[in-house]
């Protein structure tokens, strides 16, 4: 598949959306809707729809055509930050880019070219899968990878990730999966793809309930969409 091509400018949200989104408490996504996330317009392509989940309704994505795109990087600017997530993997294909923040110059870049992103990935191993997080910018390049901490599919998980001024974090249903110092700087405005990456690949088969995004890196017992029942989900034995 080519490129996904980005929202049109004229369904970019108001500087009063954006702003009224990205408040102290913070930014979050619900993936219950094709027609909006956090009150900002989204685009769908392929067939993602609507699956059950133990918070409500989540988005469904196929591993091989769907995904949603938002005209919006929500921690665009933020010098600390915590990216959550609750998602459940299924298998498929052995690497998926499940979310994608992504800044970008204009409207007009192409999709997925930006060496200014943060990411969530996993690596599907059988029956188990690991997570990648990731962060890319001027003068720094993450990635945080644990292959032997494997998780089972099939089971929804909380993800995070966190930078807290000095120490890169990923954290997996509250527990701390692997760290590194980066000299991260802020990143700029742009987009987000969920399902894929922004430039039509690595598809993800699964679903995604829903994303947080705040302004300072948070402690495990201060994560906004954490369920205390997944922090003790136990991972898979390791191989």
């Amino acid at each position: 598949m080519g490129a996904f091509l980005p929202l049109a400018m004229s369904l970019r949200p108001s500087a009063a959306v954006a702003a009224k989104t990205a408040g102290k408490a913070g930014e979050r996504w619900t993936f219950d809707s094709l027609d909006d996330v956090g009150g900002m317009p989204v685009r769908s392509i392929g067939s993602p729809g609507l699956t059950p989940s133990p918070w409500g309704p989540a988005m469904a994505f196929d591993g091989t055509h769907d995904a949603l795109l938002v005209d919006r990087h929500p921690l665009a600017g933020a010098g600390r930050f915590t990216f959550e997530a609750l998602f459940r993997p299924d298998g498929g294909a052995f690497q998926q880019r499940w979310f994608h923040l992504e800044s970008c110059d204009a409207a007009t870049d192409p999709p997925g070219t930006s060496a200014t992103r943060m990411m969530f990935e996993i690596r599907v191993v059988g029956e188990n899968w690991y997570l990648d997080a990731f962060v890319t910018g001027p003068g720094y390049k993450q990635p945080l990878m644990m292959p032997a901490m494997l998780w089972p599919i099939g089971r929804w998980h909380h993800v995070a990730q966190s930078y807290d001024g000095q120490i890169y974090r990923s954290f997996l249903n509250g527990h701390l999966q692997a760290s590194a110092a980066i000299d991260f700087t802020p990143q700029g405005p742009g987009r987000a793809s969920i399902g894929a990456r922004l430039n039509g690949v690595d598809h993800f088969r699964g679903a995604v309930r829903a994303a947080h995004f705040s302004r300072r890196a948070l402690r495990p017992s201060q994560f906004r969409l954490l369920d205390r029942h997944l922090v003790n989900d136990p991972p898979a034995p390791s191989r």
